[in-house]
């Protein structure tokens, strides 16, 4: 058998791309709602925003982010995720300092 070396990574990107597709073969039936209607757990969440554990639990102690707790375990509602990042969406806008630089040359 012949090993193979790779930077650390891309072998983690590669371990959770596996442990994603593995845990959607798990659970084929979450394929078969719209995704509105997805709950996922903290790991899941915290992907998908992209921010770590205790910021998450920073959201749920402000009320920031609603929740469902069944024996311990924390589920988000997708839809209430994605209504929340609806609700704080802010329009691009031109920048200050192209404008002032503007005003500065003429």
């Amino acid at each position: 058998m012949e090993n193979v070396n790779i930077p650390a990574d891309v072998y983690n990107d590669l371990v959770s791309k596996v442990e994603l597709i593995s845990n959607r073969l798990d659970n084929p039936i979450k394929d078969k709602y719209p995704l509105s209607e997805h709950w996922l757990d903290i790991q899941e969440t915290c992907q998908l925003l992209k921010i770590s554990k205790r910021t998450l639990q920073a959201y749920r102690d402000n009320g920031i982010l609603s929740f469902s707790q069944i024996a311990g375990k924390i589920y988000f509602k997708v839809a209430d995720l994605e209504e929340h990042l609806k609700n704080h969406y802010v329009r691009a806008f031109s920048s200050k300092k192209n404008k002032r630089y503007e005003r500065n040359s003429i």
